[in-house]
């Protein structure tokens, strides 16, 4: 290992160099997220399994990563990728930033720290297009149980105790947050103690957020599964390991080639390689490597090693626009800024919630487009699509690992879109300009009293995303799926994908809770796939 990751952990014996490093091992997991952390970490546990844990980015240890409040400094960094998104016709030609994490943690380093698990239906749905029960809420609840080390009311059929994963809810909650609650109550929204237990199963409602916070610092998922595995000496961690290309013998994946540092180096995998990039870059590097549809392979000069047609297609995000208020006065901020969460339908006839509700406890400057002013103190509601109908696509720009990925959103192109987003800003209005805000907040600030037609165009020219993307390798058995239930890619051998490009649609609420049952998931498959056990004398995580 080199001697930047053997930083991270102060009990480490000297590190040798990354001339070093083997180039063989028996598994390599690509992206060291919310996912890959976790693959990793569940195979380095067993026996004498040599794992390698490749990631693009840099190490963890910077304190805009470390304090929760300083997060919104990694946007734009080099712990951010930067992408964006292609003018998008919806949003008045304007292109969304697309932020994703990039270091050790991936988004779970630079993101707010909210832990949300997916609705049921979500699961449910998960289950019905891999037709594997496996995938369903019933199994995905017992992952649950032993991911978390929940610091809040016992619940033993929702929630776990002693895992690798702190989860509690901030101790006193700001002002405005319990205001959100207040609010929701007084106009029927059902207010729960925890977002991740009755309310995931229900038709909505307000709660308190559960955080990866403890003791005040970050708790990023790398840190909670890698980290305390770090002295074994079957696992290496390499940062600065840019995934290239999937290196094949016919149809069989053998391994990576990675630039280290910008020198390449080629790396061997025995047994599975597994990619865990995110939703643009496993893509991406399927397509760069042959996988994808054909056409536009072909078309870049990509020797086709397997055509599947739904290669960065199905992309989903969560879509949102910031109602703001103004403060009375200057009000504390808490945690990561966000301590309160509502989830609701825009339709009663709706199985599940479709808008989602972010309160960010200061105020968010609206795009420039709108021409709203963003007043010196106050609060934003991220009033969001929780379940959009909206299907972007990725396509390549070019065969070589320095052509940027072009990504096309196309958010909004579906009109029923547009009618939850307007139903999502009227709720949060309602909301906002209650009785309960009115010893805090002295006026709204964005979106103000509008008609039809001037919501509208406020919805298209504040739109953001909360840097959800996902659903661009899915999960199925159409013609359009990329991997089985199993998690490994059609017509390949010994490759599987696992982070949140396999999802069939996008979870409601924040996606990292769900890639860390993503990461687990694939950890059980492919340790049962090559009689892998944990090693007699170490304490499993679960």
């Amino acid at each position: 290992m080199d001697q930047n990751t053997h930083d991270l952990n102060r009990h480490e014996n000297p590190a040798p160099t990354r001339h070093e490093v083997s180039d063989d091992f028996d598994f390599i997991v690509c992206g060291a997220g919310s996912s890959g952390s976790v693959i990793a970490a569940r195979l380095a546990e067993c026996g004498d399994a040599r794992v390698l844990l490749l990631e693009a980015g840099g190490d963890d240890v910077a304190e805009s990563v470390r304090d929760p409040a300083q997060w919104p400094l990694n946007l734009g960094t080099s712990r951010d990728w930067g992408f964006v998104g292609e003018p998008a016709p919806e949003l008045c030609g304007r292109r969304l930033p697309l932020s994703m994490g990039k270091g050790l943690g991936g988004g779970s380093s630079i993101n707010v720290m909210v832990w949300a698990r997916g609705h049921k239906e979500d699961w449910n749905h998960f289950a019905a297009e891999a037709d594997d029960e496996a995938w369903g809420y019933e199994s995905v609840l017992g992952y649950y149980r032993r991911i978390e080390d929940w610091r809040g009311p016992p619940d033993a059929v929702r929630r776990g105790a002693g895992g690798p994963v702190y989860v509690a809810q901030p101790r006193s909650p700001q002002p405005i947050a319990e205001a959100l609650l207040n609010a929701a109550s007084a106009i029927g929204i059902p207010v729960f103690d925890t977002p991740n237990g009755e309310l995931m199963e229900s038709a909505g409602g307000a709660s308190i957020a559960e955080l990866r916070i403890r003791d005040g610092r970050r708790e990023s998922v790398f840190g909670s599964y890698v980290r305390p595995l770090m002295s074994r000496p079957n696992l290496t961690v390499l940062t600065d390991a840019l995934v290239t290309s999937i290196i094949f013998d016919g149809k069989r994946a053998t391994g990576v080639e990675v630039l280290v540092n910008g020198q390449r180096r080629a790396f061997t995998a025995r047994c599975e390689t597994v990619l865990s990039l995110g939703a643009i870059n496993t893509p991406k590097v399927l397509m760069q490597s042959g996988i994808g549809p054909k056409d536009e392979l072909k078309a870049h000069g990509i020797p086709v090693v397997q055509h599947l047609p739904g290669v960065g297609r199905n992309h989903q995000d969560h879509l949102a626009f910031g109602c703001t208020w103004a403060y009375r006065k200057p009000e504390g901020v808490g945690g990561g800024g966000c301590e309160a969460k509502l989830f609701w339908k825009s339709d009663s006839r709706l199985s599940q919630p479709d808008i989602l509700q972010c309160q960010l406890e200061f105020a968010v400057p609206s795009p420039a487009e709108t021409g709203l002013e963003t007043p010196a103190h106050g609060w934003t509601m991220f009033s969001g699509l929780a379940q959009p109908k909206s299907r972007g696509r990725l396509r390549l720009s070019g065969p070589n690992t320095n052509d940027p990925i072009l990504i096309e959103p196309n958010s909004l192109s579906e009109p029923e879109d547009m009618a939850a987003a307007l139903a999502a800003v009227e709720l949060c209005r309602e909301l906002g300009n209650s009785d309960a805000f009115t010893p805090l907040v002295t006026s709204e600030a964005a979106p103000g009293t509008r008609d039809r037609a001037g919501m509208i165009d406020f919805i298209r020219k504040s739109a953001v995303t909360y840097w959800h993307q996902s659903c661009t390798a899915k999960m199925g058995r159409d013609s359009m799926s990329v991997v089985n239930n199993e998690l490994k890619v059609y017509g390949i051998e010994s490759l599987r994908i696992a982070d949140a490009s396999i999802m069939p649609r996008i979870t409601t609420g924040n996606t990292m809770a769900p890639c860390v049952v993503i990461g687990e998931r694939a950890g059980d498959l492919i340790r049962k796939t090559h009689g892998l056990a944990v090693l007699s004398g170490v304490a499993p995580f679960a």
